[in-house]
């Protein structure tokens, strides 16, 4: 596959001119399009429905959210999962709690395409709304067939899970899946300096503690990831 290197604004979120719409109206990265429908059919093969839940985020879509979680509007959660005040944090700390489990604006993965989050809509009922929960991808969850399907099956199509383990950065996401033959030379082009510039062109949130912070952030939650599933 022949990956064109891509410029700062599909990095960072300010274009969509990589991107193919599907049926369900999400957007993903026009040249993982085909892998994604063969990791679909087999799947279902096995009798797995995968399902998105949120797949390409604009700069913008990123920005509201992580306003929102700083200003206290949307839950902020620890490693356990419980609730965090984020009101009685500042600073370093504020950031932390944020993005451990939300990407800092213009440095989501799902900036670029290649991201998806994912639960098995057969396991469950045309109402059930998925949570993204461990829990909900462990043993005793409806969507742990799915989890364990992808354990063994996602590599054969190119697709890799970069928040599998904890490691220090980013909470374990088993949900998130990731196609590793765009992904990884973007992640690469996704240099700090790119970012420095993007955050300073486009104002965030915190944004003196995150530009004070901004070389740590980068190595604790950027490129911070699990490469082996």
């Amino acid at each position: 596959m022949n990956i064109v290197t891509p410029g700062a604004d599909i990095l960072t979120g300010w274009s969509e001119s990589h991107l193919r719409l599907l049926a369900d109206g999400q957007l993903i990265h026009a040249q993982m399009h085909a892998a994604w429908q063969q990791l679909l059919q087999a799947a279902a093969a096995d009798g797995i429905t995968i399902t998105i839940v949120s797949a390409y985020r604009s700069f913008k879509r990123q920005a509201a959210i992580w306003q929102a979680k700083c200003d206290g509007l949307r839950p902020v959660y620890n490693l356990q999962q419980q609730p965090v005040s984020v009101g009685s944090l500042e600073g370093l700390a504020k950031l932390e709690a944020i993005l451990l489990y939300s990407a800092l604006p213009g440095a989501s993965r799902h900036h670029w395409g290649t991201e998806l989050d994912v639960y098995d809509a057969s396991a469950v009922t045309s109402d059930y709304r998925p949570q993204l929960l461990q829990s909900e991808y462990q043993q005793a969850g409806p969507f742990y067939k799915l989890h364990q399907w992808l354990e063994s099956e996602a590599a054969k199509f190119g697709f890799f899970r970069p928040y599998q383990h904890y490691r220090g950065g980013v909470a374990a996401e088993p949900w998130h899946l990731s196609y590793a033959p765009i992904a990884k030379p973007y992640m690469k082009a996704l240099t700090l300096q790119t970012l420095h510039q993007c955050l300073l062109q486009h104002p965030v949130a915190e944004q003196q503690a995150v530009l004070a912070n901004l070389a740590q952030l980068y190595q604790t939650y950027v490129i911070n990831i699990s490469e082996d599933s």
